[in-house]
């Protein structure tokens, strides 16, 4: 068979304008692609969900792929351990209630879970506003993150969702969205995102847990953004509480049916 380039690129196209078209509606978008954002679109994928996330980056996985100044192995512990062997990802004893585990397989196989799941991933998109009716975020305005960084004036486009989970690590780029743009209060002590605090794991570990619940109408934080939110500190190179915030995250979703 000789291959032709036009059908190549029609493949192209056709697949990804479906695909997109097909998440212009969906229960839950997850914004951010970290192990938190990937954990939560894989078990909600799974229970059901239409699901889609969206990363702003072109590479999925967040701070794990870099491990920890780029010693690319990360660090879980006990219960972080747990989740990393439901994925089948190895993991090594470096002492008694420390794993490490190897980040690019980690990342690649949150991420291949995450799809075979059944959840849509779309990279190279930014969340640059949100849709809000009746005080609640009901959508989310997309674009393509080279527009963003090249300053262009392009209208974007919108989808709809039912939840909103914000996975975006320090910059909870999402609910400075809600905070700019819509003037309503969060759910934090003082209606506004707190912050996060300097390192501290096994705080933060802790925190990110108790953390991660909804902030607002419809919208939930997730992993670092949850700590970020709710003024907890940062954690390092130990990624359990990660994993954990994630699977917290869709159990709740999931609960409200």
């Amino acid at each position: 068979m000789e291959l032709q380039e036009t059908v190549i690129t029609r493949a192209i196209v056709e697949t990804f304008m479906k695909k997109l078209s097909d998440s212009t509606e969906l229960d839950v978008a997850v914004v951010g692609g970290g192990p938190a954002g990937l954990v939560a679109a894989q078990r909600l994928a799974l229970s059901g969900k239409k699901v889609a996330l969206f990363e702003k980056k072109l590479s999925i996985g967040g701070g794990m792929w870099g491990g920890g100044m780029l010693f690319n192995e990360i660090v879980v512990q006990e219960e972080g351990k747990a989740i990393l062997d439901e994925y089948g990802i190895r993991t090594s004893l470096y002492e008694q209630g420390y794993y490490t585990a190897d980040a690019v397989e980690s990342v690649t196989t949150l991420c291949s879970a995450a799809c075979r799941a059944g959840a849509k991933i779309f990279n190279c998109m930014t969340v640059e506003d949100v849709v809000i009716r009746d005080n609640k975020i009901c959508g989310l305005v997309i674009n393509w993150t080279p527009v963003e960084m090249a300053g262009l004036h392009v209208d974007p486009l919108t989808i709809s969702a039912k939840f909103i989970v914000d996975a975006t690590g320090h910059d909870t780029e999402v609910l400075k969205v809600i905070c700019r743009k819509s003037g309503v209060k969060l759910f934090t002590e003082t209606g506004s995102i707190l912050g996060e605090r300097s390192m501290w794991a096994e705080k933060a570990e802790r925190l990110t847990l108790s953390n991660t619940k909804e902030v607002f109408n419809n919208v939930y934080v997730a992993g670092m953004s949850a700590n970020a939110t709710f003024g907890g500190p940062r954690m390092g190179p130990i990624f359990g509480g990660m994993l954990l915030s994630g699977k917290k995250v869709a159990e709740m979703i999931i609960a409200e049916g």
